[in-house]
């Protein structure tokens, strides 16, 4: 007889409790969000960042704010955002670099992004580019490729570290081509571009935001874009699938996820709102402004994106042979 209140007890608890949960998700928001950037301020992660966040958060009815939390080629933002409560309120940006490469080239990895965070959506995608000093005489991509077939090591690129994305579309650039140039890995793409403006390197892979002011200045070369079409801001610049190489045409993107076991409900809900937020005006300039185009597909789309992207990056890394630690 003693026995049945406990149990009472017990099962109005367990009764209690997802009733708890669906009252909390149906409250969501019901304070500030984080979104997580696992790169410094001021880059073009950073950048994708704020102009999302702040439409974001005024249709979720809460402030959306933007933390930096850099190093480790982005492992200690991703890191953070996956040992964080899956209850919507910490978000993080994923990138190519971040969540793509660094998995794959890193041997001491302790996470799987594919298992250990819920894909919200693509927030944007962003051309990628090839610049060459003004220094070195050639006409086009097939005249720079002849160059440096015709003269294996004499050539370097710089890109924003060794094992970020610009690393690898050397190394595929390589690989494709048939050419071996020397990489010269920089803390960022802005010091590999400064040497590139000096004659100090021979070319520079870059997102295209970064490299832009000096391709439109004319103090570096643009040999071709990586993107599905030509860009406005450079329209004589052909993409690298016009300029005979396909393989590289791949544009950089910037998504949007969640700790794994988030609710599905938030997920939705999350996505939805960002969704609407890459649909006005203010988010399509300022992406715009730096040659950035919203993209906004389902949660379900996205990690098949993901999921395309490790395993080119991973096919990548095996050819050219990069392990790092």
């Amino acid at each position: 007889m003693s026995i049945r209140p406990f149990t009472a007890a017990i099962a109005i608890v367990m009764l209690a409790a997802p009733l708890t949960a669906s009252l909390a998700q149906a409250d969501f928001p019901s304070k500030p969000i984080r979104l997580i950037v696992p790169f410094p301020p001021g880059g073009t992660t950073d950048v994708v960042a704020r102009a999302v966040a702040d439409p974001l958060g005024k249709i979720l009815g809460q402030p959306v704010v933007v933390e930096n939390r850099s190093g480790a080629a982005g492992r200690i933002g991703t890191e953070y955002v996956i040992r964080a409560p899956a209850d919507g309120y910490t978000l993080g940006i994923a990138t190519v670099s971040s969540h793509a490469v660094t998995p794959v080239v890193y041997s001491d990895i302790s996470y799987n992004v594919e298992r250990d965070l819920a894909p919200i959506t693509r927030l944007a995608s962003v051309p990628n580019v090839l610049t060459v000093s003004k220094s070195l005489k050639v006409d086009d991509l097939s005249s720079f490729i002849k160059a440096v077939q015709a003269h294996p090591g004499r050539y370097t690129y710089g890109s924003a570290g060794s094992g970020s994305e610009a690393n690898m579309m050397g190394e595929l650039f390589k690989l494709t081509t048939k050419t071996d140039m020397l990489h010269v890995p920089y803390k960022g793409s802005a010091p590999a571009l400064q040497d590139a403006l000096g004659g100090q390197i021979t070319a520079v892979f870059d997102n295209l935001p970064s490299s832009l002011p000096y391709i439109l200045s004319g103090d570096l070369q643009a040999l071709a874009v990586a993107a599905p079409e030509r860009v406005s801001s450079i329209p004589n610049v052909p993409t690298f699938k016009e300029a005979g190489v396909p393989e590289l045409n791949d544009a950089s993107w910037f998504g949007l996820v969640a700790p794994a076991g988030t609710p599905p409900e938030i997920v939705e809900q999350i996505y939805q709102a960002t969704k609407q937020a890459l649909a006005t005006q203010e988010v399509k300039t300022r992406l715009g402004g730096f040659s950035a185009v919203p993209v906004g597909n389902r949660p379900e789309a996205f990690a098949a994106q993901l999921k395309e992207e490790i395993e080119k990056q991973r096919a990548t890394a095996k050819r050219a042979n990069i392990v790092l630690h």
